[in-house]
């Protein structure tokens, strides 16, 4: 890995055009916001609609934004799919453009034991050229990645750590505690409201949807834990846990961080899934951004 994960990680919308199609200007104009604040990218994950991506466009994207990082912050490319040969297939073409690492959610809709998740991921890990991260976010796929079983995959020498989206602390600190004296194996924290207390508790990083809109607030939760300074980096973290609680009141999040990015000021596109704002909902989304479209001058 040429860079290590370490920071803030967006979760990186996928911008499309007018005509529904991915825009990849539109996306380096997103990425330069990201890095312009030192965050990461983390392209293709749940912010960034993979769901309604093809292989072809899934890697566009990633090849885009690895073109525009050009090595300034890691790239970390999401690749699950439901099946382990398709997710292998991504993973190798995606490897090829030059990711730092690679992620993948446990498959989806089709209920698995924890010894087949464990053949899942050991079987991606052999076969994919980059590290691999797994990552955890049951309230999407059904599958639950206990914490036991990603002790056991923290063995493989190519799995280097795990992204956990379940949304409770509880969860979060139950992958902190049970990979705690395990070398070379990291926690990301997915819930932005957990940021903070991750870094506090041992998170490595943070895969944040809600820089999208704010890179500059959310960078601060991190800028400011890295230089000792914690009281203003749970500053920043209320900041961000309030833009959280009321943004994601109006819709499921990806939607909703794309709406209140284009009102904002940054064309993103609209979202592909079938979710239509009403007008209550698009006065509901200006309030938050009115309130947090500006960062906390912390």
């Amino acid at each position: 890995m040429t860079k290590a994960i370490r920071g803030v990680l967006t979760a990186i919308v996928t911008p499309f055009d007018r005509n529904g199609e991915v825009s990849p200007s539109l996306l380096r104009r997103q990425v330069r916001r990201q890095i312009q604040h030192d965050n990461g990218i983390f392209c293709n994950g749940t912010n960034g609609e993979f769901f309604v991506l093809n292989m072809a466009e899934k890697l566009l994207v990633t090849e885009t934004c690895v073109n525009e990082v050009n090595g300034k912050v890691p790239v970390v490319a999401h690749i699950g799919e439901i099946s382990t040969a398709t997710t292998i297939k991504l993973g190798k073409h995606v490897a090829d453009l030059g990711v730092d690492a690679v992620s993948v959610i446990a498959p989806y809709f089709v209920p698995l034991k924890q010894s087949e998740l464990i053949y899942h991921y050991s079987a991606i890990a052999d076969a994919v050229p980059v590290p691999v991260f797994l990552y955890n976010i049951p309230g999407r796929t059904g599958n639950t990645i206990e914490p036991a079983t990603a002790l056991k995959l923290a063995k493989h020498p190519n799995i280097i750590g795990i992204k956990d989206s379940a949304g409770s602390y509880e969860s979060l600190k139950s992958f902190i505690d049970v990979v705690r004296d395990t070398a070379n194996f990291d926690v990301l924290s997915g819930p932005d409201h957990l940021a903070h207390q991750g870094f506090l508790d041992g998170c490595s990083a943070c895969i944040s949807g809600l820089a999208n809109f704010s890179p500059e607030g959310v960078s601060l939760i991190w800028k400011h834990f890295r230089d000792g300074n914690l009281e203003k980096s749970k500053a920043a973290q209320d900041f961000i846990s309030g833009l959280r609680k009321y943004l994601y009141a109006v819709a499921f999040a990806p939607a909703a961080v794309k709406k209140a990015t284009v009102l904002l000021g940054e064309d993103v596109g609209e979202s592909r899934y079938p979710v239509r704002f009403s007008e209550q909902d698009i006065a509901a989304i200006k309030t938050v951004v009115a309130t947090y479209g500006m960062a906390p001058c912390l």
